[in-house]
């Protein structure tokens, strides 16, 4: 197989995993037949996880045929490397499975609110001759880790501006309150899809357009995220200082139609000259008169400190109303902060805000790397483990109990995830306590999502964004 482009690459699943992994079907007890994986986010950043984004990674790299030429290529690569290829392996699951993997995988519908500490995903092969498949893969399914890392800290982030709006304003707007600024921040094309995917089973805006691609792609969304006309620096720059009116005039009569949004980034000088001066006197009545709402977008400064100054400034230019939970909301402008924001910057804009009587309906948040880059696999604690194999036809416990790290002991055990209202508890599939709990009215919340090479499970965005916000994790 000859390799022309990035996409051979990526198809090439007997490749797709860590060196180490080639030499480890030398490595199980004789006469062992299956093995049998789980993943879980251990915890870290928030105390329950959003899962999502094990759909795509099936679709892509698991449901391609392995092939002749997969397998020649995987051993030419090992020998050079110097490492040990299973051939013979790959070979039968081309001869007896027409390339498709003999695997099941198992895993909770994407979208659920999950406690951290239970198991997310299970992994077993369904060939006796394959059980070193199993933990073979786990270099490319773990990678899951990072949208349902992304999706989880925005699902916190709409939590935290929920619980605002729900004190101070509407949560009609909600979905468009974080918008993902991060394509150009992370480190590839697909690392932008996949974030910025699991940035929008929250929200509903963003400017990550490989999002909108990739969700349609895998997840049958026609459009998942939206935008609106924005300035940048060098569209408002270009004007020569002694042009800033007239970058910003031309700002409004290119965009400034009655209900349409548009943003303009004003810090480029002087933000506060430019808000009062000329947002809030020379052109205050083209703003009226347009029927457009213009956000105005600081860039710099300290994030508390620049967005207050700043709806003050607005307010005395245009005036505000005072809602029914008696919060002030800006007439005709509003204001969208994406320097600096984290979900620590989000809380202190907020309670800025609430202490000054302005509603959260009068900011929204852009973010960038801390959205989509600034995480990694132990943001969760996320991990795969083997936690049982079946060795001469008897199943056995695998675990590891490290002392000199107790929080890295695994589970042991057949694993499945039971839920009961609001609680969730992983149990073993031969304990008496998964019996009892099915008796007890619990559901089992894992299904089989793939298994021997068929995607049997295809959820829609839609229904992946309703079990976002319906689900709230236990407290």
């Amino acid at each position: 197989m000859a390799l022309h482009a990035f996409s051979d690459i990526t198809r090439l699943l007997v490749l797709n995993t860590d060196s180490y992994k080639t030499s480890h079907w030398l490595q199980y007890p004789p006469g062992t037949t299956t093995v049998f994986s789980y993943i879980e986010a251990r915890g870290g950043s928030t105390p329950y996880t959003v899962f999502f984004g094990l759909q795509a990674l099936l679709k892509e790299y698991f449901t391609e045929p392995v092939t002749d030429d997969d397998v020649a290529l995987g051993a030419e690569v090992c020998a050079a490397h110097g490492v040990p290829f299973n051939r013979e392996g790959w070979l039968h699951i081309v001869r007896a499975h027409g390339g498709r993997l003999p695997l099941r995988i198992r895993a909770v519908p994407e979208g659920m609110v999950v406690p951290v500490n239970h198991a997310l995903v299970t992994v077993e092969n369904t060939d006796p001759a394959c059980w070193w498949l199993t933990s073979y893969v786990e270099t490319a399914l773990l990678r899951l880790w990072y949208p349902t890392t992304v999706a989880t800290h925005s699902h916190a982030t709409r939590r935290l501006i929920a619980e605002s709006l729900a004190r101070t304003g509407s949560l009609e707007g909600l979905p468009f309150k974080l918008h993902d600024f991060g394509a150009r921040g992370v480190s590839s094309l697909e690392s932008a899809m996949l974030g910025g995917m699991a940035h929008l089973v929250s929200f509903q805006g963003t400017d990550t357009m490989t999002a909108l691609l990739g969700a349609r792609l895998y997840y049958g969304e026609p459009m998942a995220g939206f935008s609106i006309p924005a300035a940048e620096h060098s569209t408002i720059t270009a004007w020569g200082r002694d042009g800033e009116l007239d970058a910003y005039r031309n700002m409004l009569r290119q965009f400034g139609k009655p209900g349409a949004l548009l943003a303009v980034v004003s810090d480029s000088y002087d933000l506060d000259a430019a808000v009062s001066q000329l947002w809030g006197d020379a052109l205050r009545e083209e703003v009226i008169a347009s029927g457009a709402t213009v956000v105005i977008r600081p860039d710099s400064g300290d994030p508390t400190t620049v967005v207050a100054r700043t709806v003050r400034a607005l307010d005395a230019a245009f005036g505000s109303d005072v809602n029914a939970k008696g919060y002030k909301v800006l007439r005709h402008v509003r204001v969208i902060q994406g320097d600096g924001i984290t979900r620590e910057s989000i809380a202190s804009i907020l309670a800025a805000l609430e202490s000054a009587s302005y509603s959260a309906d009068n900011i929204a948040f852009g973010q960038g790397g801390a959205l989509l880059q600034q995480v990694n696999r132990d943001t969760l604690g996320f991990a795969m483990k083997a936690s049982a194999a079946e060795v001469d036809g008897q199943w056995r416990d695998v675990f590891k109990a490290p002392v000199t790290d107790p929080a890295k002991r695994s589970k042991a055990g057949r694993l499945t995830l039971m839920r009961s209202g609001t609680a969730f508890a992983t149990v073993r599939l031969d304990s008496p306590g998964y019996q009892q709990a099915l008796a007890d009215g619990a559901t089992e919340v894992l299904r089989t999502v793939y298994e021997n090479g068929r995607l049997l499970v295809d959820d829609s965005f839609a229904a992946i964004r309703a079990r976002a916000v319906a689900f709230e994790p236990a407290r």
